[in-house]
């Protein structure tokens, strides 16, 4: 490639003392931590939540299929890279990635905790924490912080403070304290983010709709399930009028595949031609949902074959690639040979704009000051 490949989507492993040395001192012995439970590994434990985080997965990146679990795994045996930015750029290297657009994992999960005043706390420690670990190579980890959405307010206050971070985007929890988010309590909160230029994103599994013990059938058919939640704001803020509201406003749906999007935009479109008289409930747009989804939506996929594939049924100047690293789904360190394969297909200019072009335009990222690979 003769320009920068850009992950729209990696992650982190919280460190040990994430939430711990960075929370306030209220909930110090109540933050998140991690603990051991002997053969079965460790575990980031959260207080008011049922279940422990396995680390099993967090960081199964470059193992096969038959080696993955969710128990048994170490804290000290996880690519270090997770937590220690010292190491990340040459795991970067070892992918043919020059930069990453960098989400929490432990922060993910608790996105669903209902105690929104704790949720407050932990997201203002993983910034903080967030913060340091990219100010190792701001050019190339560019970290998004988060917010609790205890309500628009103070919503818009944690924009300001994750901007003065120096972070680049906002990860957002999948419901927010009050109402909904086609709430017009929500418009100066969607203008605030416009005007500080700051890429609003939902990420898969952080709503408390999209939960794998839930589903229905075998166990595996949840993992099916997990991409509903995110369409299910996408269609909120369509059919909700935010971004006939605000013409200028972009968010991210990411890590929930993009190969689906051609059939949900005819879906979309259809449910409004054929039945808004009855379904709609006052919903009056200027243009059609489609047009709405195409334009303000950009979406993130790493090994969806169908998105490369299906590229000119959608807009494709609005899907990003991404490596998940270090995640299980993740196509690191094998992720030029996948894109070899699978967006050989494309036009240059489309190859372009969904491995570098489009991140780098939304999320201002000068490509020259970047390594290319």
């Amino acid at each position: 490639m003769s320009y920068p490949i850009v992950s729209a989507d990696s992650h982190i492993t919280e460190a040990p003392n994430t939430y711990t040395d960075y929370i306030e001192k209220k909930y110090v012995d109540t933050a998140p931590r991690i603990e051991s439970l002997g053969d079965k590994g460790d575990f980031f434990v959260i207080d008011g939540m049922d279940s422990p985080i396995a680390l099993g997965l967090v960081a199964a990146a470059g193992k096969k299929p038959e080696e993955l679990s969710i128990t048994g795994s170490r804290f000290e045996d996880l690519h270090r890279s997770g937590w220690d930015a010292k190491y990340r750029l040459g795991d970067q290297d070892r992918d043919g990635v020059s930069a990453e657009v960098i989400y929490p994992t432990v922060g993910m999960m608790l996105c669903n905790h209902r105690d929104f005043d704790y949720k407050k706390a932990c997201f203002d420690a993983y910034n903080r924490w967030i913060g340091e670990y990219c100010s190792e190579a701001p050019a190339r980890l560019l970290g998004c912080g988060q917010t609790a959405m205890r309500s628009p307010e103070e919503g818009m206050r944690d924009l300001e403070a994750i901007k003065a971070a120096g972070l680049r985007g906002v990860m957002m929890p999948g419901n927010p304290l009050q109402e909904d988010y086609d709430s017009p309590i929500y418009d100066e909160f969607w203008a605030a983010a416009v005007e500080l230029g700051l890429p609003l994103s939902f990420h898969i599994l952080t709503t408390r709709s999209s939960n794998l013990t839930e589903a229905r059938g075998p166990r595996i058919n949840g993992f099916l399930s997990i991409i509903r939640g995110n369409q299910d704001i996408m269609g909120t803020l369509v059919f909700g009028g935010v971004f006939a509201r605000h013409p200028k406003l972009n968010v991210v749906c990411v890590e929930a595949d993009a190969g689906w999007v051609p059939h949900y935009l005819y879906r979309m479109d259809h449910a409004y031609k054929r039945h808004r008289n009855w379904l709609a409930l006052g919903v009056d747009l200027e243009k059609l949902p489609s047009e709405y989804f195409s334009e303000h939506i950009y979406t993130t996929f790493q090994d969806d074959w169908v998105a490369f594939q299906t590229a000119n049924l959608m807009n494709w100047r609005r899907l990003m690639w991404a490596n998940d690293f270090p995640h299980s789904d993740s196509t690191w360190p094998w992720s030029q040979e996948m894109l070899a394969e699978q967006a050989q297909h494309l036009t240059d200019e489309q190859r372009h704009a969904i491995l570098s072009g489009n991140v780098c335009e939304l999320y201002g990222i000068e490509p020259a000051t970047l390594p290319v690979h």
